[in-house]
């Protein structure tokens, strides 16, 4: 794996011709080591590519831009494959800059008039308004790479959605075939349901006629591909699920095995981007098994990932609210790094699934939790795909609920489970999640895709 800057791209031959590797340009803003759960997918999306017999260049903004956001793990980067070149484009989100000596007078005196005269000046570029304003370096980027290396291939993934700017750049200059990894969708509300957007608006004008000559497209669940097979059934045929799954290297060898003796330790792994009220139900719903359920005298809540991004990472409700739950044995111990994983699940008896959205909402949380084999209560809605996904998972402590008593109760049922479950019955749940591993959902897209470029 190397690393370039965009203003130092170094200009090599094309190698396709005599039956050398072709070249694909992936388009993966939060490529590792950006600390985003996005991460993962990209890494082994590009990991297959190579795997399959492309040479890989990846495109992505520079680990200064993590820094102020998500932040950076970089033992992600360590699961990278070492052909891959990625290309680190000097882009980043102002509106995070949080040291005031950088401020214009603007900014310093009328913040949020300035907050929306960027976002009005982006929009003018490209329907997205925190990233439409990357799409003139994004498409230079792509051109350049382009004229180094002749593509064979582009694959654009999304968020940001200013990605598809390039895409058509170079698919309208040099008719370069592009895959777009659309994820949890551009028009499709995945949080609330529905349409985001009109077909007749400017962001639906983009979407369709990006569509209208894509070699494929993928999402990350059923609800999600169908939703877009009815939207465009002209091109019905190119929609794949390709799910998000989980990294084998992030689940133990086996699971931990409890001791009521000792006290139960429950946990969360995962961005706590979800309703605050969500998270005060679960933890009002983990105080009220705690005080009721023998099993749960004296147990542990531990909560670990990243709460906010940039300035918010560490001053926001989510973060009050697990403070104060410290005294029902609640602790906030921040992100894993990736290499660390593993380790951390082999610690705990249960998980606490807590996610937001509806029917169109999966989580790729939801398959690395499966795959641990240990009990999992969910506090999300009962229309989720989460339900759908979880349905056959033998330890799930369901149904799922949003409500502080049901949560109670599935904590309370979670308990039980991880007590009385047999090693036999802990390794058929752990198979049972094996079809969701990210390697077994992306080998065969990408193979399909070769199959069709080649």
């Amino acid at each position: 794996m190397s690393t370039r800057s965009a203003s130092d791209l170094v200009r090599r031959s094309p190698t396709r011709p005599g039956g050398s590797r072709p070249h694909v340009i992936y388009l993966a803003i939060g490529f590792p080591p950006a600390a985003k759960s996005s991460a993962y997918r990209m890494r082994e999306t590009a990991n297959q590519f190579a795997a399959a017999g492309w040479d890989v260049t990846v495109v992505t903004i520079r680990q200064e831009a993590w820094e102020r956001e998500y932040g950076l793990d970089h033992t992600l980067s360590a699961g990278v494959d070492p052909r891959i070149e990625i290309v680190e484009l000097p882009l980043e989100r102002v509106d995070l800059e949080t040291d005031i000596r950088r401020f214009s007078a603007a900014r310093s005196l009328r913040p949020r008039e300035w907050i929306y005269e960027q976002r009005q000046q982006a929009l003018k570029l490209f329907p997205e308004p925190v990233f439409g304003g990357w799409r003139p370096a994004l498409e230079q980027a792509v051109l350049r790479l382009h004229k180094q290396r002749p593509a064979n291939l582009l694959v654009a993934t999304c968020v940001p959605y200013v990605n598809l700017a390039a895409t058509w750049r170079l698919w309208e200059e040099h008719r370069v075939p592009y895959v777009v990894d659309f994820r949890d969708g551009w028009s499709v509300d995945v949080i609330n349901g529905g349409e985001a957007f009109t077909r007749d608006s400017v962001a639906g004008q983009w979407e369709a006629k990006l569509l209208a000559d894509a070699t494929a497209f993928w999402c990350v669940n059923e609800p999600i591909a169908g939703f877009y097979r009815d939207r465009y059934p002209e091109v019905a045929e190119r929609v794949r699920v390709v799910r998000n799954g989980f990294d084998r290297d992030s689940i133990p060898p086996q699971p931990h095995r409890a001791d009521p003796a000792a006290g139960l330790t429950f946990g969360y792994l995962g961005a706590l981007n979800l309703p605050l009220p969500l998270l005060e139900a679960t933890l009002e719903g983990w105080r009220t098994a705690r005080d009721s359920e023998p099993l749960l005298a004296g147990a542990r809540f531990e909560v670990r990932g990243h709460v906010g991004a940039g300035w918010a990472r560490e001053d926001n409700p989510h973060m009050e609210a697990l403070k104060a739950a410290g005294v029902d044995g609640v602790t906030f111990g921040g992100p894993v790094p990736k290499a660390e994983v593993a380790a951390t699940y082999a610690r705990w008896d249960g998980l606490a699934f807590m996610v937001t959205g509806g029917q169109y909402m999966t989580s790729g949380k939801v398959y690395e939790f499966m795959a641990t084999g240990l009990p999992i209560v969910s506090a999300h809605e009962a229309e989720h795909d989460a339900s759908t996904v979880l349905a056959d998972y033998p330890l799930w402590a369901g149904p799922a609920t949003v409500e502080a008593a049901g949560i109670a109760e599935s904590f309370r049922r979670a308990a039980r489970l991880a007590v009385d479950t047999s090693d036999t019955d802990r390794a058929a749940a752990r198979a049972s999640a094996d079809r969701y591993a990210r390697d077994t959902q992306l080998e065969p897209a990408v193979r399909d895709v070769t199959e069709l470029v080649r």
